[in-house]
């Protein structure tokens, strides 16, 4: 597969979106020269700790895209179990496809060629509705879900309120 295929599919998938936008999300390039990386708005969902939220996030597609999935990372400050402190999201859909080298992910879970920036981004918001402590990324934030709900939810509301004035 070569880079002009991925383009391809990079193309039709924002066309796509440009024409059809998606409740939750909007998305767009970074810079109109590459179509390799996205700037992504999530919207947090509503009747989630979440709701209000404006997080900004960048997807980078990698130059054999669809075979091989994109990273995302949010570019706005996040406090989830499933992000970690950089900002990277750790997803099941966005872990390269096949066996879980660690057993814990099935490989229907993992990433698939049919995956799109739609899918993708359907199931950051899901992931924000619902987080996984199981298998944390951010180990502190997952610590405090499960223990500290009330100071969890006061970070995740001060950083809502804080995208909120990004706008």
């Amino acid at each position: 597969m070569t880079d002009s295929h991925a383009i391809l599919i990079l193309k039709k998938q924002l066309k796509e979106l440009t024409r059809h936008p998606v409740d939750g999300f909007s998305a767009g390039l970074v810079d109109d020269s590459n179509i390799f990386e996205w700037q992504v708005t999530i919207i947090g969902p509503p009747d989630t700790l979440y709701e209000g939220g404006f997080f900004n996030a960048r997807l980078s597609f990698p130059k054999d895209y669809p075979i091989s999935p994109p990273t995302c990372r949010f570019t706005s400050e996040m406090w989830h179990p499933n992000v970690f402190p950089d900002g990277k999201v750790c997803i099941s859909i966005l872990h390269s496809a096949g066996d879980d080298p660690h057993g814990y992910e099935t490989a229907a879970e993992r990433w698939s060629p049919v995956q799109s920036v739609e899918t993708i981004m359907i199931s950051i918001i899901s992931m924000l509705s619902s987080p996984n402590d199981e298998s944390p990324a951010n180990v502190d934030a997952a610590k405090e879900w499960r223990e500290d709900r009330d100071a969890f939810k006061k970070k995740v509301s001060r950083i809502v309120r804080k995208s909120q004035e990004m706008l």
